[in-house]
């Protein structure tokens, strides 16, 4: 019988073989390992988790604001902050904005929950304590009218914005500050939310009074005399915003209104006599109130009078704050309860 001859070369070459193949596929199965581990870092595309906003990222996003008296650059949703107006102050109450410092002097009724020791007193609203200010090492401090010649010495202790309430453009302007202090503290929606329900409010009830065709007289008192105040002043919201004429479009837009008499209050015969009684929120005890001032025989003449339509404003919201979230509101529900 005849015998198969095998030779080493097809042997050899077996194993060539398969020793190739053993090694690409290690080669293949070592190189996709490293790919795999390496594409967070490597990765051109963002994936989701890095698109997406983090309150971190939010809270590093810098913001420059230019006010009246300066510009100033801070980080969005600041933590200290140190508020010298009220209007302010109640605007981040409404809103859940916590603050660290403020004047607890002439603190409005309303805003008493600050009179609490977790809230450190900075001073008097005329009279800041700027020792203490700089000691809180504040992230921003808020002022406005009776803190503005004050601003420079603000400003070197933290970022100082200047915020007012444009008589002439009252519902804007307070717009534009509710709508910026929601920038700066991330209430964004919250912020427009409120603002549209009062600015529709105010509008309705300028339409409602412009169709009355009555008329009406403002009138702060203060130690028994009386200043009147027409479109365009501190209060001339009323007139302006809330379309009640005025009963004289004469009154010189002044920031302490203009002096009158009885006399002119009695010859004016206003539909409506708005009063805001100062001393209620600032004068010591003993002051008199505004309505013995103001119920005189020359008064009980007017229309106003006669028709029970004498209206006591509060001061804590006229006098004191203003141009916030709780004031704006307040003022409107006054106005329109007191034309009812």
């Amino acid at each position: 019988m005849m015998k198969k001859k095998y030779t080493a070369a097809p042997i050899l070459l077996f194993f060539i073989l398969a020793l190739l193949v053993a090694g690409c596929g290690q080669s293949k199965s070592t190189s996709e390992g490293n790919a795999a581990s390496a594409s967070p870092s490597a990765s051109t595309e963002p994936s989701a988790a890095t698109t997406a906003p983090t309150s971190a990222a939010a809270d590093s996003e810098e913001l420059t604001i230019t006010h009246k008296l300066g510009e100033i650059k801070l980080k969005k949703n600041p933590a200290k902050v140190v508020v010298f107006d009220f209007g302010t102050l109640d605007t981040l109450d409404k809103l859940g904005v916590e603050v660290t410092g403020l004047p607890k002097s002439n603190l409005p009724s309303y805003l008493d929950k600050y009179k609490d020791d977790k809230y450190e007193s900075v001073g008097g609203l005329m009279e800041p304590d700027f020792e203490k200010i700089n000691a809180l090492k504040p992230d921003l401090i808020i002022i406005s009218g009776r803190q503005q010649t004050s601003y420079e010495e603000f400003a070197k202790i933290a970022p100082t914005l200047f915020v007012s309430v444009d008589a002439n453009a009252y519902m804007s302007s307070f717009k534009e500050n509710v709508t910026l202090l929601g920038q700066i503290f991330g209430k964004e929606s919250e912020a427009a939310a409120e603002v549209t329900k009062l600015t529709d409010a105010a509008a309705k009830l300028k339409e409602e009074n412009v169709n009355s065709g009555k008329k009406g007289l403002i009138v702060l008192t203060t130690g028994g005399k009386v200043s009147a105040y027409g479109p365009g002043s501190r209060f001339g919201i009323i007139h302006d915003e809330l379309g009640v004429a005025p009963v004289d479009t004469e009154i010189k837009a002044d920031t302490h209104g203009q002096s009158i008499s009885f006399e002119y209050v009695a010859e004016k015969n206003p539909d409506y006599l708005f009063v805001v009684d100062r001393d209620a929120v600032v004068a010591s005890d003993g002051a008199s109130p505004a309505k013995s001032v103001v119920e005189n025989d020359l008064v009980k003449k007017t229309n106003a009078y006669k028709n029970g339509k004498i209206i006591y404003l509060d001061p804590n919201y006229w006098y004191l704050s203003g141009g916030g979230l709780l004031s704006v509101e307040e003022m409107i529900k006054e106005v329109s309860n007191g034309v009812k």
